[in-house]
């Protein structure tokens, strides 16, 4: 029986996710990471996307954006600014903020952070993405 890896998913405001799982991938700043059993020790950022784990051969997604992720044997710990999983998702909802976002990039006003837009706008394709 292969071994397994911790993965513990922590945003400010709550602990999302806590669970012995068989793989990983996240969406890295050098772009999507794997991680299995007795990878090397490794901390890295994350960027907002789809984190997808397998746990007793079934697949499962969430949405996660910005943070860092540390892992060391067998322990994966990430450190999220927002995490949600597909189950605490509102498509509806994803697809209007979207279209807010994009709606304020294309403005782009004095008035809009465009940063934020974009930011919120990859949150919301993060949300989206997960639920398909």
């Amino acid at each position: 029986m292969a071994q397994k890896i911790i993965l513990e998913v922590v945003t400010p405001e709550r602990k999302v996710f806590s669970q012995e799982i068989d793989s990983l991938v996240v969406p890295a700043t050098e772009g999507y990471l794997g991680v299995l059993s007795d990878h090397a020790p490794l901390v890295t950022g994350i960027f907002p996307g789809v984190l997808t784990y397998k746990s007793e051969g079934e697949e499962k997604k969430m949405a996660v954006s910005g943070g860092f992720l540390e892992v060391a044997d067998n322990h994966a710990v990430l450190l999220a600014d927002t995490a949600e999983k597909s189950d605490e998702i509102n498509l509806d909802r994803a697809k209007r903020a979207k279209e807010r976002a994009e709606k304020r990039l294309v403005e782009r006003s004095e008035t809009i952070d465009a940063l934020r837009a974009e930011m919120a706008l990859k949150r919301a394709i993060a949300r989206i993405k997960t639920l398909q």
